[in-house]
């Protein structure tokens, strides 16, 4: 009977591939799955690295059965299921000391708002408009997006906006208030833009034109130019990065509105700022350039589960109101109107977005800002005192470096990689002492990589220039 809640103990808390039972249950990896996964990562005979994928959940997966007929008297599913839960908790410990490659800020302290736990929180329709659902969080939904039209510069009374489910959510309806905006736009984005942007170009089935990247990962506007003036009879709707996935490039707005100004396209076009990460950073960099409605963009989104620290994922999306009314459409069975991607939405989240910003403050972000990049340069510096190349963009805290030969090394510290360069991004979660950390198993397996005299680490020139690269060519 014991087994009947799942097999899914596999791998947790563990960092290898070994399966782990508790209470009776659980079973081996998909030892097909498992080969999948072993054969990628190599160069394959046209040079290119594949790309890796995870292991196949379904090996590991927490399955859901029918209670025994006695389950209310004898407890035993419920001691079963907590001993589960207990044993997921520890991996989700251990696997929170191994997290550096994605940007998520796993330092916060929500324990007040335990007791909000109990309720069914549903910010449907249009956060303005209160519908009939009453169970709802529009009050602190609309002050965090108060908040966050003061840091972008736009009064009150023009802009509109909502606490999205995630950040992709954001591009989706920055993207789509373009194309409502300018239906026959064409959308331009650099090479280095989130997938989602091009999942929105497909998703909306609009031309997307692909434009080239500098080395730091930022547009190429020289290449923007001759793109526009192959298209200068349609509108363009931009997307600007203000940090790239991958580099932390943050694409250097002022140049994209010159280059479209110049190239003719004065009143036609329609910016959106992806700012997934780096959108609520850069305001509290020295020396960074403003991202603000003062300057003729539409709209701008950030994720509130990245630098902000928020424990489910969820964004803010702010865009001009003149632009909405193409979007909206009033709903009698929500007694509001709706303008959002989704339907229901998380009303949770706008409450923990609300009371981190309360505790934090413009003071407290800024000092974690400059906390961020001090470690992102502590990092790139031993990386490269270690012999490593690497590279940090000036804006940004995701350092960039050769990706790890040993896969097992890869997931161990969750990394996230591309082609021959994985990165660190370095939020207020991690300290010097995780970064020792990191970096001394990293030069220790790596002497291990190397030790044949035949294998030798990646040339990543072509990703981050020739001065970062520590390649035996470069070095």
């Amino acid at each position: 009977m014991v087994g009947s809640v799942g097999n899914g103990l596999v791998d947790l808390g563990a960092a290898g591939a070994g399966a782990v039972t508790v209470n009776g249950f659980g079973k081996a990896p998909n030892p097909e799955a498992a080969a999948v996964v072993e054969g990628k990562g190599e160069e394959t005979g046209n040079g290119r690295r594949e790309i890796v994928m995870g292991r196949n959940v379904h090996t590991s997966c927490f399955a859901v059965k029918e209670p025994d007929a006695d389950d209310e008297e004898t407890g035993e599913r419920e001691a079963t299921m907590a001993s589960v839960l207990a044993l997921y908790r520890r991996s989700l410990v251990e696997r929170t000391k191994h997290h550096l490659g994605y940007p998520y800020n796993l330092d916060f302290d929500y324990g007040a708002l335990a007791q909000l736990q109990h309720f069914s929180i549903n910010n449907l329709g249009d956060p303005f408009i209160e519908s009939n659902y009453g169970v709802h969080s529009r009050q602190f939904e609309v002050g965090v997006l108060d908040w966050f039209a003061r840091l972008w510069e736009l009064e009150k009374e023009e802009y509109w906006g909502y606490i999205t489910n995630c950040g992709t959510e954001g591009n989706l309806h920055g993207i789509l208030v373009g194309r409502e905006v300018f239906p026959d736009g064409i959308l331009y984005a650099s090479r280095e833009s989130h997938y989602s942007v091009f999942k929105a170009a497909r998703m909306y089935r609009m031309e997307c034109v692909k434009v080239d990247t500098l080395i730091s990962g930022e547009i190429d506007c020289a290449d923007f130019q001759r793109k526009l003036l192959q298209n200068r009879d349609k509108p363009a709707i931009i997307n600007v990065n203000i940090g790239t996935t991958v580099k932390g490039a943050v694409d250097d707005l002022d140049s994209v509105i010159k280059t479209l100004e110049e190239s003719g396209f004065e009143d036609r076009f329609y910016i959106h700022c992806d700012g997934a990460l780096f959108g609520l950073m850069i305001p509290f960099v020295k020396k960074a350039p403003k991202v603000t409605f003062k300057k003729p963009i539409g709209s701008v989104s950030v994720s509130g589960h990245k630098f902000v620290g928020c424990p489910m994922p969820c964004g803010v999306q702010i865009t001009r109101l003149e632009h909405i009314n193409a979007l909206s459409r009033n709903v009698e069975y929500l007694a509001s109107r709706d303008a959002t991607i989704m339907g229901s939405r998380n009303g949770h989240a706008p409450i923990f977005l609300w009371y981190t910003l309360n505790r934090k403050g413009y003071r407290g972000f800024q000092k974690e800002v400059q906390k961020c990049l001090r470690n992102a340069h502590y990092l790139k510096d031993r990386l490269k005192e270690a012999g490593i190349g690497a590279m940090l963009n000036e804006l940004s805290s995701t350092v960039v470096f050769e990706r790890p030969k040993d896969e097992e090394f890869v997931r161990r510290w969750q990394l996230a990689c591309e082609g021959n360069i994985a990165h660190v991004v370095v939020m207020p979660s991690v300290t010097i002492d995780k970064l020792d950390y990191f970096l001394n198993e990293l030069v220790e397996k790596r002497a291990t990589w190397y030790q044949d005299g035949i294998s030798h680490p990646p040339c990543i020139a072509r990703d981050v220039g020739m001065d970062n690269c520590l390649c035996g060519l470069h070095k």
